[in-house]
């Protein structure tokens, strides 16, 4: 991986979640190799930062971050996640499609927040970087906007740099942290991010993850987020394919991942206080179709079966 061009900024950090104490490996010394694969194996953090966190994989628990690069084609993945994949499309054929249709929400998404003068930006839920990551699209429109990036899947760390690789002009970073975390995530953001300004914060394929309490961790985020700041979601829900998002949820759960999809209520509290954007609460690939610029494919809303949505806060 290159070296950070010469005056762009990049951090990466730890908000303090559990670290393991196995054999360990150095993430600067191929970042695109597949890492020692025996069960607990180590991840030595510190990418080019001082930072010494390590931390533990688990590869022999299928994670959904890795399930999530199978179905976008990626290589970063186990055979867990592979077998765990396998299950979700067998109940749920549409899995890859849907995965590419939240990627082409956050295109769009993210795009319209820039352009429409948002300079900072929080991304909880980053997953295995899969260019244009979103830095890529918002520095592409605003060049010194600055960038947080917050996941708990170790692997995400190993590929960190690839989420560095900014204008020189911007600013990105990321912290290893946990959405059910937010007060800890948040400190670590107050670092990054100016707080007095507005932010654009996005939370794509994530919630769904978070059975019990996502709508009082979102209430924690939207309550330190200044005026003129806007969130960002796509969530699973059972509106489009009942039957088949019940099972693929089951699937995830027997996996280790509770998961829950929500309904259009459901989703629409995530937005109680804040003014939706036209067109409001659509299938992710309903919301400002053809305004991506990257190709998004024609998707029907059972195989997105995901709600997409972004509100301001006035």
């Amino acid at each position: 991986m290159a070296e950070e061009t010469a005056g762009a900024g990049a951090h990466v950090t730890d908000a303090g979640t559990d670290a393991g104490t196995d054999a360990r490996t150095d993430a600067r010394t191929d970042a695109e190799k597949e890492p020692d694969t025996e069960p607990g194996a180590g991840i030595d953090t510190g990418i080019g930062t001082g930072i010494d966190t390590e931390v533990s994989l688990n590869i022999h628990v299928p994670h959904s971050a890795r399930m999530y690069d199978y179905f976008l084609g990626g290589t970063t993945n186990f055979p867990p996640d592979r077998e765990a994949a396998g299950r979700a499309l067998a109940v749920f054929p549409y899995a890859r499609t849907a995965a590419r249709a939240n990627r082409g929400f956050m295109r769009r998404s993210i795009r319209h927040l820039a352009e429409s003068g948002i300079e900072q930006f929080l991304d909880i839920g980053t997953g295995i970087p899969t260019s244009p990551n979103l830095h890529e699209i918002a520095q592409r429109v605003v060049p010194r906007a600055r960038v947080m990036y917050a996941d708990n899947d170790p692997i995400v760390l190993i590929h960190a740099e690839a989420l560095l690789q900014g204008t020189p002009e911007g600013f990105t970073a990321y912290v290893q942290a946990d959405v059910n975390e937010p007060e800890a995530l948040l400190d670590a953001a107050r670092d990054i991010l100016d707080f007095t300004e507005p932010i654009a914060l996005s939370m794509n394929a994530l919630l769904h993850f978070v059975p019990e309490r996502a709508h009082q961790i979102t209430e924690v985020f939207k309550a330190q987020l200044p005026r003129g700041s806007a969130l960002a979601i796509s969530h699973l829900t059972p509106a489009f394919a009942p039957e088949e998002t019940e099972r693929l949820a089951q699937v995830y759960t027997a996996a280790g991942t509770p998961t829950r999809a929500r309904d259009r209520a459901e989703f629409a509290r995530f937005f109680s206080g804040w003014e939706l954007l036209d067109p409001g609460i659509v299938a992710t690939p309903r919301w400002r179709p053809g305004q991506g610029g990257d190709g998004d494919e024609p998707t029907t809303d059972p195989e997105a079966s995901c709600y997409g949505a972004v509100a301001v806060r006035r």
